[in-house]
């Protein structure tokens, strides 16, 4: 089969690789129909994340259908159309009775690290890929939900929504500020209001961003190049937003965030960090503010998949980019170079 591998940072080819296969009897291989590129797979080029190593076949989003399945798997069948988890959680060991997936026990990839697909295992940007843990890192599709939004569920919208709106705590009336209007800060941005935030202020230097973030449900854009702070303590009337966002993973961006919360208000960092941030807990300690870190669970992907299905969340705004699986490396071309190309969310199907 056909695959992308990472072999070193800024060093990705497509190339045959050996067929995915079951290992475990908990295993299923799914034959990709479409998948993505998520911008922690750009952290990973860069070197950000140094567990992964040369050959591995990178990827942790998609939508197929089963082409093989396990003497264990009770859930799904061959021919099932699927979603793919970005995490991949046994279901039984502690973290996972925890809800914490995201840090699985099992030995699969490594114990304690639940996102495995493109980082400790060979990933979903090729043609077949084995998925560990199948009756709980897959899910079944209706037909009405298209590939491209589908492949949303996989990871950003359950990141936006858990990491940053759930860990956020954000509450009805409140006024959250979401900073880095990427694809998982618009996500964030789009699930809002499913807990009743008032306003949701989207804070980039993309314009193209920002106005994609108002489609989205975004009742302020705010030019990250401008006098951000003065305009946004101007709409909390002087007190600092309720909830602040961190959506890009840069030490900036962070305390932007840090400075925006008002007293007793909750910083969520979602974003991937590649370098330390400096925390100034001299200033910090007595506002009482939260801060709260995450790597997703995707125990809300059933959930999420279900308004997707409903037409209750307004997801059709991500997918800019289209390719074919075989032009992967044009497609990461595209989206890397987002400040140029206006790419959200490029689409590869096979």
């Amino acid at each position: 089969m056909k695959a992308l591998v990472f072999h070193g940072p800024g060093q990705i080819a497509w190339e045959e690789v050996p067929d995915a296969h079951l290992v475990e009897p908990t295993d299923v291989v799914v034959r990709m129909e479409a998948t993505t590129i998520c911008g922690t797979d750009l952290h990973i080029l860069k070197g950000d994340v140094p567990a992964v190593t040369d050959g591995r076949v990178l990827g942790h989003e998609g939508v197929g259908t089963i082409v093989a399945v396990g003497g264990g798997v009770q859930r799904h069948a061959v021919g099932d159309r699927v979603v793919v988890s970005c995490i991949s959680g046994c279901g039984v060991c502690t973290s996972c009775r925890s809800q914490n997936p995201s840090h699985c026990l099992a030995p699969e990839g490594a114990s304690g690290i639940g996102w495995v697909l493109g980082h400790l295992v060979d990933g979903t940007q090729a043609e077949l890929v084995r998925v560990p843990f199948a009756d709980t890192s897959l899910h079944a599709l209706p037909a009405s939900v298209p590939d491209e939004l589908a492949v949303l569920l996989s990871d950003i919208l359950p990141t936006g929504f858990e990491i940053g709106v759930q860990y956020g705590h954000v509450r009805p009336g409140d006024t959250v500020a979401v900073v880095g209007a990427g694809p998982v800060g618009l996500a964030a941005v789009a699930t809002c209001a499913l807990h009743g935030a008032a306003q949701v202020v989207a804070v980039d230097r993309d314009r193209h961003r920002l106005d994609v973030a108002k489609e989205l449900g975004a009742t302020l854009s705010v030019d990250a190049r401008a006098d951000w702070k003065a305009e946004i303590m101007g709409v909390t009337d002087g007190a600092g937003v309720d909830v602040a966002i961190e959506c890009v993973g840069v030490p900036e961006t962070f305390t932007m965030c840090t400075e925006l919360v008002r007293p007793g208000g909750h910083v969520a960092n979602v974003g991937v960090h590649g370098r330390p941030v400096e925390l100034a807990l001299q200033d910090l300690w007595i506002r009482n503010i939260t801060i709260t870190t995450g790597l997703v669970n995707t125990t809300t992907l059933p959930m999420l998949l279900r308004l997707v299905a409903a037409g209750k969340l307004p997801v059709e705004a991500f997918v800019t980019h289209r390719f074919a699986l075989s032009d992967v490396l044009s497609a990461y071309r595209t989206f890397g170079s987002a400040a140029d190309t206006h790419a959200l969310k490029v689409l590869m199907t096979a």
